[in-house]
């Protein structure tokens, strides 16, 4: 059962549309009576303790004199979590035809998968300033946006183009304020935001063809004889010229489906009232 490859990328594409939401966030300063400024936050991936790290060393010759540019946006993983209260039935298919474009749409196929497994992405998200005010503006153009999730629509299978609203939910908010020590030492405000990322996990995908031919063997004494009889149905093309059967587009070719009944023990078929 295990060992059969497939990688569909949904942790990742997962963590990028949460990232994707704070990237446009910009704060402003006032630089001068009549001048403001303004400063868009970057947003990167890691610890925060990494960032803190880089403020508090000391210039070295290959980072030169300048510390890393705050305020900025930091956010990582803390942890994974099966949410139960989303259960799918876990023996139900999802079936779906290829769309236009992928080259698949005029093959009598179809993909098939298991229903997902959901599980929770617990996301940490820092934002890391050096004045009250700066992490103020960032803060206040978050929060009003989580209540207390907000909805992101993903593609999550490549293959199928399967796309699912993924729920990001906003648990809580804590401060820290780094101002103890001497004057020498540089202050760091940190506001972290505590997220649930409720995503979906998928298995492979199956590619099946659509059943264009039947053949069903039955008997009238189950106990003592083989079967007897044989039912046949298929479709047929009504095209002139017919269209073979597995190039017969259902949406857009025409079309009958043929029944043939059979005695298997007599040319004649009259055993069973088949002529």
């Amino acid at each position: 059962m295990l060992g059969r490859y497939y990688y569909h990328q949904i942790f990742r594409k997962s963590i990028i549309s949460f990232g994707t939401l704070f990237n446009n966030i910009v704060i402003k300063r006032r630089v001068a009576q009549s001048k403001v400024e303004s400063l868009k936050v970057p947003v990167q991936y890691g610890p925060t303790q990494k960032y803190l790290a880089m403020i508090a060393a000391e210039p070295t010759p290959n980072r030169g004199p300048s510390q890393i540019t705050l305020p900025r946006i930091s956010f990582e993983i803390k942890g994974l979590n099966y949410d139960g209260a989303r259960k799918l039935v876990p023996t139900q298919f999802a079936k779906s035809l290829p769309k236009a474009g992928t080259g698949e749409e005029n093959k009598p196929v179809q993909y098939s998968q298991f229903m997902p497994v959901p599980y929770n992405l617990d996301v940490e998200l820092s934002i890391i300033s050096k004045n009250q005010d700066d992490g103020l503006q960032i803060l206040e153009q978050i929060l009003p946006n989580f209540h207390p999730s907000v909805n992101v629509s993903i593609e999550i299978i490549d293959e199928t183009h399967e796309e699912r609203d993924i729920a990001i939910v906003l648990n809580g908010v804590n401060y820290q304020d780094d101002y103890e020590g001497d004057f020498s030492a540089r202050r760091t405000l940190v506001w972290t935001l505590n997220f649930t990322v409720k995503t979906y996990l998928f298995g492979p995908v199956d590619v099946q063809k659509d059943i264009r031919k039947v053949t069903l063997d039955y008997r009238s004494d189950i106990v003592r004889r083989n079967a007897e009889l044989r039912y046949t149905a298929e479709v047929a093309s009504t095209a002139t010229p017919p269209v073979p059967r597995d190039e017969i587009d259902p949406e857009t070719d025409s079309y009958k489906v043929v029944e043939t009944y059979e005695d298997m023990y007599s040319e004649d078929n009259s055993f069973f009232g088949l002529e």
